[in-house]
């Protein structure tokens, strides 16, 4: 039985429930990274790969998560502690998936402070500074960035006070389709440019040699990570939509508007590389998404005003950096939310008291980690694992972003599989899609979700923890 809410919010449309869902996995990684992990693991190759991971790993995990926050009305902690009895260990389970968005969120809130930063200065026509060597060091160890926290906290603040409908709904209904004009709009352009052939022929013509272990398990992390899977959030947004939904048929279209986005950036990414940089090595590009942004395409910016001048230049830069912040603010917004939504539902807090707390707890820690770049010197050289010395940023992104995440996607399959059950998990989704009882779907769901999948993920783990903490990898611990 399923006693949801009366009270409770729901997404008003099918479409705001996928732009919502869609923004929340089109982020940083979705329009830098993975065009990156593209350049570096085979181009077409590691696109083939990443697709078949999307379908094959990832939906089932989406409609999972979805079907348990539907079902149940409630967040993480409250979904599987109603599912399982209030299980101590499944609602601690839950508990997890609602510390991981919200230290997500501390280190994606600092990025997002950067963004913004960026897009001021490139729109006020400071992109000989962005360009110039040492300027992203000097800004992050500035006070402006404090500045702009301000500003995206206010932003965030705004939009989830609103709540799910007149916050999260109607934010997306505009950013997302402005950020699909803007991406397509600068991809335009950019395969305008000299050169540009080369980097498209790169990245959609397969590599096959270059599909190792490693590459695999870089498409397979990137294709979880990118959909937002083991946040919590799909959960969360779950318990916003109505009987009425197409559990499946909604996955799969925040599936391809997430992979349509990510390969779209590539189209953007690449060929400007190329362009500028004809002899560009792409084993010498940066894994790092951060050092892409605020680093290369700066410079790539600025080379720009020789053909279409300064204020053209400028304009390209901006329209750039208002982009990826689009993207990380909707990023932000559904990763804020679960933590958000666990106050409400499990404290009894009104959403306004609930966005105080965090405002409280997470701009503190926010302002820590944003000091640990440089400005302090205790969070700056925070501890040493892995080969190296690990700043706060550091330890955070490692922990909770690399390898809590497959641990959550593992114990959701698990929950669902083996403490839910089968029959209630295909009872949930059949509500909306009466087809879906004795369809191949169902048979691969229920499947892949007790079988495959959780050991895939658990290799992940596995690897991640190995790699991460340890300088080494599965292979050389077993071979």
């Amino acid at each position: 039985m399923n006693d949801n809410n009366d009270n409770r919010e729901q997404f008003s449309s099918r479409l705001g429930f996928i732009l919502a869902a869609a923004g929340s996995a089109v982020g940083i990684g979705n329009l830098v990274g993975f065009p990156v992990n593209a350049a570096k693991s085979g181009g077409g190759a590691f696109l083939l790969i990443y697709a078949i991971f999307v379908v094959v790993v990832c939906l089932p995990v989406m409609i999972a998560e979805l079907a348990i926050g539907r079902n149940t009305a409630k967040g993480p902690v409250g979904a599987m502690g109603k599912l399982s009895n209030q299980s101590s260990l499944w609602r601690g389970a839950g508990l997890i998936g609602v510390i991981t968005p919200f230290m997500i969120g501390v280190f994606y809130t600092v990025i997002s402070v950067w963004i913004l930063g960026y897009l001021v200065m490139a729109a006020t026509g400071d992109l000989q500074y962005l360009a110039s060597e040492g300027s992203f060091d000097e800004y992050t160890n500035s006070n402006y960035i404090f500045v702009s926290m301000v500003g995206v906290a206010a932003i965030i603040y705004f939009i989830l006070k609103l709540g799910v409908k007149d916050g999260i709904e109607k934010a997306s209904k505009i950013l997302m389709p402005a950020l699909f004009v803007m991406l397509l709009a600068l991809v335009a352009f950019v395969l305008t440019l000299d050169n540009a052939s080369a980097g498209v022929a790169f990245y959609v013509i397969p590599d096959f040699d270059k599909i190792t272990p490693s590459v695999i398990n870089v498409a397979l992390s990137q294709a979880f990570f990118s959909l937002s899977l083991g946040m919590g959030i799909l959960i969360t947004y779950g318990s916003y939509l109505n009987k009425k939904t197409d559990i499946v048929g909604a996955a799969k279209m925040v599936a391809l508007a997430d992979t349509g986005v990510a390969f779209t950036a590539g189209l953007l990414i690449l060929p400007a590389i190329f362009s500028f940089n004809p002899g560009v090595n792409t084993d010498e590009l940066s894994n790092s998404s951060v050092s892409l942004i605020f680093v290369l395409l700066p410079k790539i910016f600025l080379a720009l005003q020789d053909s279409i001048g300064f204020i053209g230049a400028s304009a390209i830069a901006t329209s750039f950096f208002l982009l990826v912040f689009f993207a990380a603010i909707t990023s932000l917004v559904s990763i804020i939310e679960v933590p958000v939504a666990y106050l409400i539902d499990e404290k009894k807090q009104s959403r306004k008291k609930a966005l105080a707390t965090l405002a409280i707890f997470g701009g503190a820690l926010t302002v820590v980690c944003s000091l640990s770049f440089g400005m302090w010197g205790a969070v700056t050289e925070m501890v040493n694992y892995g080969g190296k010395v690990n700043s706060m940023f550091d330890v955070i992104y490692d922990l909770f972003y690399d390898t809590i995440l497959p641990l959550n996607g593992l114990l959701v399959c698990l929950f669902v599989s083996y403490r839910w059950k089968k029959h209630n998990l295909n009872q949930e989704i059949c509500e909306g899609n009466d087809g879906f009882e004795g369809s191949f779907m169902q048979k691969y769901i229920n499947f892949s979700l007790s079988t495959f999948i959780p050991a895939i993920l658990l290799i992940i783990l596995l690897n991640t923890i190995a790699d991460k903490y340890f300088a080494t990898s599965l292979m050389n611990i077993f071979g």
